[in-house]
């Protein structure tokens, strides 16, 4: 296992973590409704996918 040989010093260790960043989520408008949702999944709203009705709404 690799162990650090020295102490990272505190602006180093801010400075990595700094780059540790949240993405926000994609979404893509509905071809149907116009409303958002996520890629590659039925629409929550309108229930279609890939132009077909595919769940009860």
């Amino acid at each position: 296992m690799a162990v650090p040989k020295r102490k990272m010093s505190r602006s180093n260790t801010r400075s990595r973590r700094a780059q540790w960043k949240a993405t926000p989520v994609a979404t893509v408008a509905c071809p149907q409704c116009r409303s958002p949702k996520l890629p590659h999944a039925a629409c929550t709203v309108c229930g279609t996918y890939n132009g077909r009705q595919v769940l009860e709404v």
